[in-house]
This record gives structure tokens, sequence and C-alpha cells, in this order.
């Protein structure tokens, strides 16, 4: 006999497939071990979507945010409980609205949102972000920093020096013109450090006592001697610096070395 939902053969009555993936509330059970039979030797009608909670449970972790998802059925395939593991930051309500929709909209499963929770894993920020915010403040916190030294040609046997330095998160460069020889190319170096590190102090000043190459245990260094002045104090600062690269960066080197602590204990708190 023939009606709306089905045909009747005998006793048994076999209810037509879904027309539309928008008809699904559940996922389709399978009889896999019964050779593709129902328990009641009907055979068995494909579902529309065999791994129906695989394909829901990768649809969500797609979804952005969402780090896992775990889909759980009855033994009917009707859908229990989902449960979602989602990124700080995310209101619970919005994940639980994107589910419910991407489900609806891809997979055509209308889930009552009362059977979504949602948890949330606390704020975990990358290992190499944190070096850099490390690196960055602790930078800040300590003394003169050198940034760069540029030497070009200027007038017929003079040479023009640059430096840049930076102190906490302000960053100053001062030039200085010196004789194209090797002492005056040291000493030019030395004093376009000072007057850098002059203008990064606001409370006391500076001034290049002098700079020169000497030389020690088979080696060649810059050895410098800076006056660090502050109202009624006047003291003497020396530092030094291998000559590696050139005497240039050598001499900046010593004027850094002679300064940096005397800088670092009159910085503002």
């Amino acid at each position: 006999m023939d009606n709306q939902r089905g045909r009747t053969y005998g006793r048994t009555a076999v209810r037509p497939f879904p027309q539309r993936d928008s008809d699904l509330t559940s996922f389709s059970p399978r009889y896999e071990a019964s050779g593709g039979r129902s328990p009641g030797g009907i055979p068995d009608i494909p579902a529309p979507d065999p791994w129906g909670v695989r394909r829901a449970e990768n649809l969500l972790t797609s979804l952005e945010g969402i780090l896992s998802a775990r889909v759980v059925t009855t033994p009917l395939g009707e859908v229990s409980e989902i449960h979602v593991l989602a990124q700080a930051g995310l209101a619970p309500k919005q994940v639980v609205r994107n589910v419910e929709s991407a489900l609806l909209a891809q997979l055509g499963l209308k889930i009552d949102h009362r059977k979504i929770s949602v948890a949330q894993t606390a704020e975990v920020r990358p290992l190499d972000a944190l070096d850099r915010e490390a690196v960055k403040d602790r930078a800040l916190n300590r003394g003169l920093l050198f940034e760069s030294l540029a030497v070009a040609p200027g007038r017929p046997h003079r040479i023009s020096i640059r430096v840049t330095l930076s102190l906490g998160d302000r960053t100053e460069s001062a030039d200085e013109e010196a004789s194209d020889t090797p002492r005056s190319r040291v000493e030019g170096a030395a004093r376009a450090s000072v007057q850098v590190l002059d203008k990064l102090l606001s409370d006391h000043s500076v001034a290049l006592e002098g700079a020169r190459i000497i030389e020690a245990f088979d080696r060649s260094f810059v050895f410098a001697g800076v006056q660090g002045l502050g109202g009624r104090e006047s003291i003497l600062l020396t530092g030094s610096a291998e000559i590696k690269e050139s005497a240039e960066r050598a001499a900046v080197f010593a004027v850094l070395d002679a300064t940096n602590r005397w800088v670092s204990a009159r910085r503002p708190a």
C-alpha cells in the first residue's frame, strides 16, 4: 500500500531517503558488521555522509579560534554533545553561534546550543615572542647602546664621521669632521660619540679628555678618557676597546665602556 511517507511491502515499512541535507538532525548509523544489512535484514540505506562525526569535527576545527572539537553521538546517531576547545580571547557565546552556523550551513545539522560546551585555553605566547620582548625590555633598562657608525670621505684629506647611539627610547646622532690620519680618525669618532651622549643626558654633561691607540698583549686597543660632569661633581671616566673591524668603531666602544655605568647610575627612575 502506498502513502506519502513510504511504501509498505508485506509487514515491513521502509522510510524514504532524505531529499535534502537540511532534513538531517543526526548522523545515520552504519551496520558494517552485518555485511551492509540492518538487524532486521533489510539492506542498509547508504548515509549521505558515512563519516559524519569525523567530517563534523574537521569542519569545527577549521573555524577560526577553535583548537580541537569532539562530537559525541548516541547509538542511533543523534548528536548528544559537542565539546570545543577554543583560544583565549573569544567570547564563548560567539563560539557557540559559529558552531551552530557551520554545522547547519555545511552539513545541514541543526544543533541545540545547550549541547555545545566551550573550554578556553590560557593565553600562551610563542617562546620566540617572549624572547624578543625580554630582550627589548632588557635593552631599554640598559645604559647606552650603539646603533650605527658611518665614515665617509669629506673634503680633501678629511673624513666625515657620524655616530648614532640610543638611551632608553631615545636615539640621537652627531657628525664630526676629522683629518684622514689614524690618530685624528680615532679622536673624531670619540668626539662624535661624546657629542651624542651629551645630547642624550638631561641633567649631566660629558666632555672628551682624549682618545688614542695603544698596543698591549700583541693587540691594538683604543683607550678613551671622558670627563663626567654633574652639579659640582667632576670625574674622569676611562674605557678601552680592542680594534677589530676599525679603529673608529673601537673608539666609539671605548667611550661607551668608559661612560655606561656612570650614565646608568644617573638615569631618571
